[in-house]
């Protein structure tokens, strides 16, 4: 088939401009996309960061990678810091962490000295209780409100509570230093698009544990507060709990005391890749099976909700990846990409309305450099997501092996859908074209389950509605592989040009490359591409 000859200049460009891979495998494949339905709906901001409490003297495996980079002393005045949140426009931040359930505020009638976390023997996590300044919470809320940040903050959920056993911890929440701090927060008009309560408490905990009961009782209490001081306001912030590991047993409990209405979202934790320190995270992140295993989990959370509390929505409060700090040399390259954006779209997939990362800066697994701030390959794969994937998750059906990934979402802000495929593979080149199910005629429920129809019908009669589009049609496509064609480099390259602040600091440009949108997709090994079809027709996007 003759190509138009911006298609061939396009594709040259580009494979030009690739690092040598020899692929001793070239496949042919399939994607079918159903634009008829969504299957699924994230918040307009799905892309979300967190900021920690944890101070420099954090230490994991001999190294210390958390710098000043917490709540406490960030340089709010760093220009890349501004910059690279204000390349979203409006970005999700979550404050909270391990050492938000030991955080006093020094505001109201605390009469505990207004002192740091200092390493302690015997303290939780290896810490003393720690102070939040006011003056300090007025100034990262002005940091907020100029670069444009949606704030989620984690309240403590331990205070006045006591010890019993082992990591559990009973008696009745103490809510005077939250209310006091919640009070100063709304008379200073700082704004707060949600309120958590308490961190990786649920089931056995991670260091601490509360059961569900008291959790429930004391989440009503919280739902009480929120009503009271935000009376006199249009916008009431969201109640989020319980910010810990999914139990079912636990979430289900907890929904059930704490009743219709109370918890607006539900939150929960993902460490799926294991410690940081395990020398095989690289294989994990590369393994198709190994990555589809948390979807059980989404799953498990999907179901609770539905039984135990429709009012709810989902949320992954906190993903990292590997526990621990992160793995050094792996969390903060581009190899760590593949595990990243493969939960973003497993997550959407699942109606998960937010998606946490830990952390905007701190530890191994920073979207930013924990001392220069320069942004890691993973800042660049969640600004692509947070640009192209729109709200609407869409039914994807594949003939390709496993180790080719592929979701698709309603185009963000335009008409179109846009494709998120990742090769895992390092030895097989895709060749890829797209089909739109839209005259497969295809009636099937609006689940997930979907897609396994979907690809039973890829050998039907199918037709993309590109070949109706006019003959200079194109489509955008944005291909991401490392620098150097090394997994584990700090630096990843768009469609052959590295992604380097320009001279004034700021965010580069993110330009795709245009082909015609009836010529196949190539994808080479070890990649991830971004494919926007503008002229895709999907009705439940229109």
């Amino acid at each position: 088939m003759n190509q138009p000859m911006g298609f061939g200049l396009s594709l040259l460009f580009f494979l030009a401009s690739m690092p040598i891979i020899f692929a001793q495998d070239v496949k042919h494949a399939t994607i079918v996309v159903d634009g008829t339905l969504t299957i699924a709906e994230t918040d307009d901001n799905f892309i979300c960061a967190t900021l920690d409490w944890w101070p420099p003297d954090k230490c994991d495996y001999n190294q210390c990678p958390w710098h000043n980079s917490s709540v406490l002393n960030l340089d709010l005045s760093h220009p890349l810091l501004g910059k690279a949140i204000q390349a979203f426009r409006y970005l999700r931040i979550r404050i909270g962490g391990s050492l938000q359930d030991q955080v006093l505020y020094e505001v109201g009638n605390l009469t505990s000295p207004c002192h740091p976390f200092r390493k302690i023997k015997g303290g939780l996590f290896g810490f003393s209780k720690g102070c939040l300044p006011m003056n300090r919470w007025d100034e990262l809320n002005d940091f907020f409100s100029k670069t444009g940040a949606i704030v989620t903050f984690s309240l403590n959920a331990l205070h006045g509570r006591h010890w019993i056993r082992r990591s559990v911890w009973g008696g009745a929440w103490d809510s005077s230093n939250a209310y006091d701090f919640m009070n100063y927060t709304v008379s200073k008009g700082h704004k707060i698009d949600s309120w958590e309560f308490g961190n990786e408490l649920s089931g056995s905990g991670v260091g601490a544990s509360v059961s569900a009961e008291l959790y429930g009782k004391d989440v009503i209490n919280l739902k009480d507060i929120i009503k009271d001081l935000y009376k006199n306001s249009d916008v009431k912030p969201l109640l989020v709990a319980p910010g810990g590991f999914y139990n079912q047993q636990w979430f289900a409990k907890f929904l059930q005391v704490s009743g219709s209405g109370i918890v607006n979202i539900l939150t929960h934790h993902i460490y799926n890749l294991g410690a940081g320190v395990d020398p095989n995270l690289t294989n994990k992140i590369l393994d198709p099976q190994y990555l589809s295993r948390i979807s059980e989990t989404f799953s498990g959370l999907v179901q609770t909700i539905q039984d135990n509390g429709p009012w709810a929505s989902a949320w992954v409060g906190e993903s990292g990846g590997a526990y621990n700090s992160g793995g050094r040399h792996v969390s903060n390259t581009f190899i760590n990409s593949f595990w990243y954006l493969d939960q973003l779209g497993m997550a959407a997939k699942y109606h998960t309305k937010v998606y946490c990362r830990q952390t905007l800066i701190g530890g191994n697994y920073g979207l930013l450099n924990t001392t220069t701030f320069v942004p890691n390959p993973d800042y660049y794969s969640a600004l692509f997501w947070h640009r192209l994937m729109g709200k609407g998750v869409l039914a994807v059906g594949s003939d390709a092996s496993p180790y080719l990934r592929a979701y698709a979402h309603c185009s963000k802000g335009r008409a179109g859908i846009t494709l998120l495929l990742i090769n895992l593979s390092n030895q097989t080149d895709f060749i890829i074209s797209v089909r739109n199910s839209l005259t497969m005629r295809l009636h099937v429920e609006k689940k997930v389950q979907r897609e396994s129809l979907l690809m039973r019908s890829l050998k039907r009669s199918v037709s993309w509605v590109g070949n109706e589009a006019s003959e200079g049609a194109t489509r955008e496509e944005y291909h991401l592989t490392p620098k150097d064609g090394y997994l584990q480099s700090e630096t990843m390259v768009l469609n052959g040009i590295p992604l380097e602040l320009t001279e004034n600091g700021d965010i580069p440009r993110l330009d795709p490359v245009h082909n015609n949108v009836n010529s196949p997709i190539y994808i080479n090994p070890l990649s991830i591409s971004f494919i926007v079809f503008p002229n895709f027709d999907a009705p439940s996007c229109e």
